[in-house]
């Protein structure tokens, strides 16, 4: 196995997170300086899984056609574009235009995710997945530093100037650095050369494009649930994203209304999540994997991840950094685990010739996820405080039961050969 590509990866993939992490963290705080209401800050929080939602499926089909290269320096190239505009938003609907852009460029991870299937074995997979993994934890430790400092000390112009420009020496490096992977790519021109008969029988009208659209989804949905594996872990994605972001969102405002943590101490929270997501997926997860094996690691993920979710509320006020911090430790552990080895044995049950189409459709189900998330924790939470952490927790074993099931299944059986057709 091949290590620069994967050091490049990784590289690009790290740039891209700190560039997101800088952003991320400020937009509500901004959107409400804007004066979007708490609805309209919610839809500004969804845009960006929206268009995720939408493109991730194209741009995955795409780079297994034309290679994973083109897609990734495109994505890089859109999200630096993305922040520079972000960077002159001083209105909502700019601000929401903004968003919509970077989440229409947000192929990057899922064409990362593909490229590094192209170049690993099935029992070095799930460890390059952890260290993908691990840029989103380096990512979102160092980026909000950075968002925090700039918003603090020059505005929020200079944050989406300095996350364009991070973009664009990342551009950069991509551009020099980054070899394509994919072997079985074609040309970029050859996508604009038409074949005279589908010239003379093409309907170029808005009713056929949507159903040339509507059909090409419908092909990458059958390809991704061809597989009863996949169609399993497809589930777990979903479900499992669901429980994460429905907690996420509900915890800032736990910690600030019932613990009164200030944004600093929610900050060092999240950065304490990092740091061990860093530990597990960088460093231990290749190991453990080596040791115990997928499955096992799979289940026992989500049974980490529901000690992490579901007793968050019931921690004594005056024990948060105490207490609280030992489940955060139970949380870190179970979503280092499962993130990256939902996507790694997906990508092992799947077909080589389509590994773009199902990490793009992947993303997308996981945005899919992310969009309702927002909304789930936030109704729940002003129902009930806890209610949030009730259903992440019975989200997560219905996660682990799911995750059983997967046993039987044996990865190496099913795992492709290079030589099935497209």
């Amino acid at each position: 196995m091949k290590k620069s590509p994967l050091i490049i990866l990784f590289l690009t993939v790290l740039l891209d997170l700190i560039g997101f992490g800088i952003v991320l963290p400020l937009l509500p705080t901004y959107a409400k300086q804007l004066g979007a209401s708490p609805i309209m800050i919610g839809l500004i929080a969804a845009i960006y899984s929206t268009m995720q939602f939408i493109f991730s499926p194209i741009w995955g089909k795409l780079s297994d056609k034309i290679g994973r290269r083109p897609v990734m320096l495109s994505s890089i190239f859109i999200a630096a574009a993305s922040y520079a505009f972000f960077s002159q938003a001083v209105t909502i609907p700019l601000l929401i235009l903004a968003r919509s852009l970077s989440g229409i460029g947000s192929a990057n991870i899922a064409a990362a995710q593909a490229a590094i299937t192209d170049v690993t074995d099935s029992k070095s997979r799930s460890g390059a997945m952890g260290m993908l993994g691990a840029a989103f934890g380096i990512g979102f430790i160092i980026g909000p530093l950075i968002g925090g400092l700039l918003m603090t000390n020059f505005g929020i112009s200079m944050v989406g100037i300095f996350a364009s420009a991070l973009n664009s020496v990342n551009f950069l490096l991509a551009l020099f650095l980054l070899s394509e992977t994919n072997t079985h790519a074609v040309s970029i021109a050859s996508l604009f050369r038409k074949n005279p008969d589908s010239i003379k029988h093409h309907d170029a009208s808005f009713a056929a494009s949507i159903s040339r659209k509507s059909a090409a989804y419908a092909e990458t949905f059958r390809t991704a649930f061809s597989s009863r594996a996949v169609s399993l872990l497809m589930i777990i994605n979903f479900i499992y994203s669901l429980a994460i972001v429905n907690m996420q969102v509900s915890a800032i405002l736990l910690w600030s209304d019932i613990y009164h943590a200030t944004e600093q101490q929610v900050g060092y929270l999240f950065a304490y999540v990092g740091v061990f997501t860093v530990i597990v997926q960088g460093v231990m997860l290749p190991k453990m994997t080596r040791k115990f094996g997928e499955h096992k690691l799979m289940v026992f993920g989500h049974i980490a991840s529901f000690i992490g979710v579901f007793f968050i509320p019931f921690v004594p006020a005056n024990a948060l950094f105490t207490i609280g911090l030992g489940i955060l430790l139970f949380f870190a552990i179970g979503t280092s685990l499962v993130n990256p080895l939902n996507i790694s044995m997906i990508s092992l049950y799947s077909y080589k010739q389509k590994q773009g189409q199902i990490m793009g459709f992947a993303q997308s189900v996981n945005a899919l996820a992310r969009i309702l998330g927002p909304f789930s924790g936030s109704i729940l939470y002003g129902i009930d405080h806890r209610f949030p952490y009730y259903l992440a927790g019975a989200l997560t074993v219905i996660g682990t039961f799911i995750s059983m099931s997967l046993f039987k299944y044996e990865i190496e059986a099913l795992e492709p050969s290079a030589g099935i057709a497209e």
